[in-house]
């Protein structure tokens, strides 16, 4: 399957192989919800977005890992020293590791089907929080997805069937569930090709009341502030430059 990553299918084995380019940077990964319990109380909806992470694939040795960056923290500095000095000091995290079964290049090759075919979304937890049961995930009844597993020119899309278990299952689950001892639900996995950098950022002002990420700053002087509040908003643009009023790109 070809496209932002390639995808690799081995229908004797049911292994799914990701082809990663390890110069092509950081990229966005997003796990979703393709299908739901059917329970507003527990939460567990089709479509529903959980987990948003910038990765970047890394080599060391015989292994890929997927690095995650911790820009929460930062020094926006041109002083190369204090940038590298803040990044040491608050955690990054190693998102995954896999091995390579084979390599062209700079292009790895690596078995993900365990990291497709796990609990990415954290359904089980959800599930014990409410009170309907302890379950865990049954890999034997488990698979990639693959009528919604598709690669396109700026995003790759996989998806897989988990099967969760459990010898309690709650009183909500019982009653949405065809079988509360074997419930199972689909979760999606997006990576993502990062726009350009021609979106601009806006601070965030208290008078509007819009959300955002906050950053931590430490190359701002000490008598200021260094928590740098911004605003989620939409990268918006016109479509006919000028003062008047357009239709956006």
């Amino acid at each position: 399957m070809e496209g932002f990553f390639n995808l690799y299918w081995d229908a004797a084995a049911g292994a799914l192989y990701w082809e990663m380019d390890l110069t092509s940077g950081e990229f966005l990964y997003q796990i979703s919800m393709g299908s739901g319990l059917g329970s507003n109380p527990v939460g567990i909806d089709r479509g529903q977005l959980r987990g948003t992470h910038v990765l970047e694939a890394t080599q060391i040795g015989p292994r890929v890992l997927l690095m995650q960056p911790n820009y929460q923290f930062q020094a926006r500095s041109d002083n190369a020293t204090e940038v590298q000095a803040v990044r040491d000091a608050f955690a990054p995290s190693v998102y995954w590791g896999f091995d390579i079964v084979a390599r062209t290049g700079d292009r790895v090759l690596v078995d993900a089907t365990p990291f497709f075919v796990r609990d990415a979304r954290n359904v089980i937890g959800q599930i014990a929080q409410r009170g309907e049961g302890n379950f865990r995930l049954d890999v034997s009844r488990s698979a990639i997805h693959l009528p919604a597993t598709r690669s396109f020119p700026e995003n790759t899309e996989v998806e897989a069937m988990l099967t969760f278990t459990s010898d309690n299952p709650g009183g909500l689950v019982s009653g949405v569930a065809v079988n509360p001892r074997a419930v199972t639900l689909r979760q999606h996995h997006s990576f993502i090709q990062l726009p350009d950098d021609g979106y601009r950022t806006r601070v965030a002002d208290p008078r509007v009341g819009v959300n955002g990420p906050t950053i931590f700053d430490y190359a701002t002087p000490i008598d200021e502030d260094l928590r740098l509040r911004l605003a989620a908003r939409h990268r918006l643009q016109k479509r006919n430059p000028g003062p008047e009023p357009s239709e956006p790109v």
